[in-house]
Protein backbone atom coordinates (compact mmCIF):
# COMPACT_ATOMS: atom_id res chain seq x y z
CA UNK A 1 0.00 0.00 0.00
CA UNK A 2 1.59 3.41 -0.46
CA UNK A 3 2.52 5.43 2.13
CA UNK A 4 -0.07 8.70 2.60
CA UNK A 5 1.32 12.18 1.28
CA UNK A 6 2.18 14.31 3.87
CA UNK A 7 0.52 18.08 4.53
CA UNK A 8 -2.71 18.96 3.49
CA UNK A 9 -4.94 16.83 1.17
CA UNK A 10 -5.83 18.63 -2.45
CA UNK A 11 -9.31 19.47 -1.32
CA UNK A 12 -9.94 19.13 2.09
CA UNK A 13 -10.60 14.99 3.32
CA UNK A 14 -9.31 11.65 1.86
CA UNK A 15 -12.69 11.06 0.59
CA UNK A 16 -12.29 14.12 -1.21
CA UNK A 17 -9.18 14.07 -2.86
CA UNK A 18 -9.80 9.99 -4.05
CA UNK A 19 -12.94 11.84 -5.84
CA UNK A 20 -10.72 13.92 -6.84
CA UNK A 21 -8.42 12.03 -8.73
CA UNK A 22 -11.21 9.35 -9.81
CA UNK A 23 -12.71 12.45 -11.69
CA UNK A 24 -9.69 14.06 -13.43
CA UNK A 25 -8.46 10.61 -14.61
CA UNK A 26 -11.64 9.75 -15.72
CA UNK A 27 -11.05 13.04 -17.71
CA UNK A 28 -7.73 12.20 -19.07
CA UNK A 29 -8.71 9.20 -20.32
CA UNK A 30 -11.81 10.57 -22.06
CA UNK A 31 -10.09 13.68 -23.19
CA UNK A 32 -6.06 12.34 -23.47
CA UNK A 33 -5.22 15.35 -22.39
CA UNK A 34 -6.59 18.00 -19.68
CA UNK A 35 -5.25 21.43 -18.19
CA UNK A 36 -5.39 21.75 -14.46
CA UNK A 37 -2.70 23.24 -11.36
CA UNK A 38 0.70 21.87 -11.05
CA UNK A 39 -0.09 20.12 -7.90
CA UNK A 40 -3.08 18.07 -9.60
CA UNK A 41 -1.28 16.99 -12.05
CA UNK A 42 1.97 15.89 -9.86
CA UNK A 43 -0.97 13.96 -7.77
CA UNK A 44 -2.78 12.53 -10.33
CA UNK A 45 0.02 10.97 -12.51
CA UNK A 46 0.71 8.26 -10.40
CA UNK A 47 -2.94 7.33 -9.77
CA UNK A 48 -3.77 7.56 -13.68
CA UNK A 49 -0.44 5.57 -14.46
CA UNK A 50 -1.28 2.67 -12.02
CA UNK A 51 -4.57 2.24 -13.54
CA UNK A 52 -3.05 2.16 -17.22
CA UNK A 53 -0.88 -0.56 -15.66
CA UNK A 54 -3.94 -2.35 -14.34
CA UNK A 55 -5.46 -1.72 -17.57
CA UNK A 56 -2.66 -3.73 -19.24
CA UNK A 57 -3.28 -6.88 -17.67
CA UNK A 58 -6.66 -7.08 -19.22
CA UNK A 59 -8.59 -9.49 -17.02
CA UNK A 60 -11.75 -9.06 -15.67
CA UNK A 61 -10.30 -8.48 -11.93
CA UNK A 62 -8.64 -5.58 -13.22
CA UNK A 63 -11.46 -4.45 -14.67
CA UNK A 64 -13.11 -4.27 -11.43
CA UNK A 65 -10.61 -2.73 -9.69
CA UNK A 66 -10.39 0.16 -12.36
CA UNK A 67 -14.46 0.56 -12.24
CA UNK A 68 -13.42 0.35 -8.43
CA UNK A 69 -11.27 3.30 -8.63
CA UNK A 70 -13.32 5.10 -11.09
CA UNK A 71 -16.81 5.94 -9.64
CA UNK A 72 -18.28 2.96 -11.53
CA UNK A 73 -21.95 4.88 -10.88
CA UNK A 74 -21.77 6.77 -13.94
CA UNK A 75 -22.39 5.42 -17.33
CA UNK A 76 -19.72 7.73 -18.82
CA UNK A 77 -17.37 6.33 -16.52
CA UNK A 78 -18.41 2.91 -17.72
CA UNK A 79 -17.81 4.10 -21.07
CA UNK A 80 -14.47 5.70 -20.48
CA UNK A 81 -13.22 1.99 -18.19
CA UNK A 82 -14.18 0.16 -21.63
CA UNK A 83 -12.30 3.02 -23.67
CA UNK A 84 -8.80 2.34 -21.10
CA UNK A 85 -9.20 -1.21 -21.46
CA UNK A 86 -9.77 -1.95 -25.21
CA UNK A 87 -7.68 1.54 -26.77
CA UNK A 88 -5.41 2.97 -24.33
CA UNK A 89 -3.80 -0.07 -22.83
CA UNK A 90 -3.24 -1.81 -25.98
CA UNK A 91 -1.46 1.38 -27.69
CA UNK A 92 0.57 1.22 -24.11
CA UNK A 93 1.27 -2.25 -24.57
CA UNK A 94 5.07 -1.20 -25.47
CA UNK A 95 5.97 1.01 -22.99
CA UNK A 96 6.76 0.07 -19.84
CA UNK A 97 6.07 2.63 -17.79
CA UNK A 98 5.75 6.92 -18.32
CA UNK A 99 2.50 6.67 -19.75
CA UNK A 100 1.58 10.54 -19.13
CA UNK A 101 3.77 13.94 -20.09
CA UNK A 102 3.55 16.82 -17.15
CA UNK A 103 3.92 20.40 -19.29
CA UNK A 104 3.85 22.97 -17.55
CA UNK A 105 2.09 26.39 -19.19
CA UNK A 106 2.60 29.30 -16.93
CA UNK A 107 0.53 30.73 -14.09
CA UNK A 108 -3.40 30.99 -13.94
CA UNK A 109 -4.65 34.80 -14.66
CA UNK A 110 -6.95 35.09 -11.38
CA UNK A 111 -4.72 33.54 -8.33
CA UNK A 112 -1.40 33.41 -9.81
CA UNK A 113 -1.49 29.46 -9.61
CA UNK A 114 1.05 27.42 -11.99
CA UNK A 115 -1.03 25.50 -14.19
CA UNK A 116 0.04 22.29 -16.04
CA UNK A 117 -1.66 20.11 -18.86
CA UNK A 118 -1.08 16.39 -18.28
CA UNK A 119 -1.25 14.58 -21.46
CA UNK A 120 -1.32 10.65 -22.37
CA UNK A 121 1.80 9.78 -24.17
CA UNK A 122 0.23 7.66 -26.77
CA UNK A 123 2.96 7.73 -29.42
CA UNK A 124 4.77 4.71 -29.94
CA UNK A 125 7.96 3.79 -28.43
CA UNK A 126 10.98 5.41 -30.17
CA UNK A 127 13.06 4.13 -32.00
CA UNK A 128 16.08 5.41 -30.31
CA UNK A 129 14.99 3.36 -26.99
CA UNK A 130 14.92 0.26 -29.15
CA UNK A 131 18.40 0.96 -30.03
CA UNK A 132 18.63 0.56 -26.38
CA UNK A 133 17.29 -2.27 -25.40
CA UNK A 134 19.32 -4.01 -28.28
CA UNK A 135 22.04 -2.29 -26.95
CA UNK A 136 21.67 -3.57 -23.52
CA UNK A 137 20.53 -7.18 -25.01
CA UNK A 138 24.21 -7.25 -26.62
CA UNK A 139 25.70 -6.67 -23.53
CA UNK A 140 23.97 -9.35 -21.45
CA UNK A 141 24.99 -11.58 -24.41
CA UNK A 142 28.66 -11.80 -24.18
CA UNK A 143 28.78 -13.43 -20.74
CA UNK A 144 26.59 -16.20 -22.58
CA UNK A 145 28.42 -16.20 -25.91
CA UNK A 146 31.85 -18.52 -24.56
CA UNK A 147 29.15 -21.17 -23.85
CA UNK A 148 27.39 -20.58 -27.02
CA UNK A 149 30.50 -20.15 -28.80
CA UNK A 150 31.92 -23.67 -27.71
CA UNK A 151 28.74 -25.30 -28.51
CA UNK A 152 29.16 -23.85 -31.90
CA UNK A 153 32.45 -24.57 -32.36
CA UNK A 154 31.77 -28.57 -31.47
CA UNK A 155 28.90 -28.59 -34.36
CA UNK A 156 31.49 -27.52 -36.50
CA UNK A 157 34.08 -30.15 -35.75
CA UNK A 158 31.59 -32.98 -35.87
CA UNK A 159 30.11 -31.25 -39.60
CA UNK A 160 33.24 -30.90 -40.61
CA UNK A 161 34.41 -34.52 -39.57
CA UNK A 162 31.48 -35.60 -41.17
CA UNK A 163 31.94 -34.33 -44.31
CA UNK A 164 35.91 -35.43 -44.45
CA UNK A 165 35.05 -39.18 -44.00
CA UNK A 166 32.81 -38.92 -46.78
CA UNK A 167 35.23 -37.23 -49.10
CA UNK A 168 37.32 -39.77 -47.79
CA UNK A 169 34.59 -42.41 -48.74
CA UNK A 170 34.20 -40.95 -52.16
CA UNK A 171 37.92 -40.70 -52.60
CA UNK A 172 37.86 -44.33 -51.86
CA UNK A 173 35.27 -45.17 -54.16
CA UNK A 174 36.18 -43.35 -57.16
CA UNK A 175 39.97 -45.02 -57.15
CA UNK A 176 38.16 -48.41 -56.21
CA UNK A 177 36.69 -47.94 -59.68
CA UNK A 178 39.30 -46.63 -61.63
CA UNK A 179 40.84 -49.39 -60.37
CA UNK A 180 38.40 -51.91 -61.83
CA UNK A 181 38.56 -50.27 -64.98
Amino acid sequence: MPTPTKGPRLGGSPSHEKMMLANLSANLFEHRSITTTLTKAKRLRPYAERLITMAKQGDIAARRRVVGKISANSATNQAIVHELFTVIAPAMAEREGGYTRIVKIGNRKGDNAPMAVIELVMEPVSPKQAVVKEAEQATATPAQKPAESTEAEATEAETTEAESTEAEATEAESTEAEGQK
